[in-house]
């Protein structure tokens, strides 16, 4: 599996670069590791975010989910970019990921001013920092503990769910309607799913996750699990147990708050099972290795 180099941090809301030397693993931090191979390379990748990011609003979240779900399975890889038979890709708690082609033209672009430079793994990572600036571009100021837990869920305040994501919650009663059965969810709002996702709902039939501000990265996720509106029985969780209660409610009433503590776990996401030196390779095509 390839490379990861890059390694992302933030203050607030600017996310700053770092890398990894191209050295032995054990190699330490160092600035800009692209400022001489490729000057312009995260130019290159924000540019494409933001103009797949105007034409479809969820290209932001899509790219967020991206990068959690190539992370915490084999490690910051861009194995799950992979096509083909036995695959991350091919596995069907996968089949919803999207921003894909998102990594392949920010690739492409690389590919034609610095070929065989730029790994897919610093552009799955750049391309999920890019997609969360672009959310909070609005602001101006600088800005896997059970902490982190709860800070990286906080990417459910943008982004889409299938009906089949929150299912559990409801259950088909003798007349074939949903009836809510999870107590922790609000009444209202889950009145408002079912007629979003009422059973038998197709398979393609999407909800946003932040009912109150869908395209935008904020705090409103928290204020959303205090109303008892966390769409995922796992969001709801958050609220309900002692141990993270009083870190949810932190972060409902200080965004920048939210904001600090995000950048230091993204951090330690980015940073999870990372290939350095003569490790891994800087794959031609993110989808496949090479030959």
């Amino acid at each position: 599996m390839e490379k990861i180099r890059v390694i992302l941090s933030a203050e607030l809301l600017v996310f700053v670069m770092f890398s990894i030397a191209e050295a032995p693993p054990s190699a330490n931090l160092s600035l800009n590791f692209y400022d001489v191979s490729c000057p312009s390379a995260e130019l290159m990748v924000r540019n494409t975010v933001r103009s797949a990011s105007s034409v479809d609003p969820t290209t932001p979240g899509k790219l967020l989910r991206l990068l959690f779900h190539d992370c915490l399975v084999e490690g910051c890889d861009a194995s799950v970019l992979l096509q083909g038979n036995r695959t991350e890709q091919s596995d069907p708690a996968n089949n919803s990921l999207g921003g894909f082609s998102v990594i392949d033209s920010a690739k492409g672009v690389l590919e034609v001013f610095c070929p065989g430079t730029v790994s897919c793994a610093d552009i799955l990572a750049l391309a999920a920092r890019d997609a969360v600036e672009t959310m909070i571009k609005i602001f101006s100021s600088k800005g896997l503990s059970l902490e982190d837990l709860v800070t990286l869920s906080g990417a459910h305040t943008i982004g889409i769910a299938h009906c089949s994501a929150f299912s559990d919650r409801f259950e088909k009663d003798s007349k074939g309607n949903l009836t809510l059965i999870d107590s922790s969810l609000d009444g209202t709002y889950a009145e408002e799913l079912m007629k979003r996702c009422p059973a038998g709902a197709s398979l393609s039939v999407t909800v946003h996750n932040d009912p109150e501000t869908s395209f935008v990265f904020d705090n409103q996720y928290y204020q959303n699990l205090q109303a008892h509106k966390g769409l995922f029985q796992s969001d709801s969780a958050l609220f309900s147990d002692n141990r993270t209660r009083k870190q949810v409610d932190d972060f409902a009433n200080d965004q920048v708050g939210f904001f600090e503590s995000w950048g230091q776990s993204f951090l330690k996401l980015t940073s999870i099972g990372v290939k350095t030196g003569d490790e891994g390779e800087i794959r031609r095509s993110c989808s496949a290795t090479n030959m």
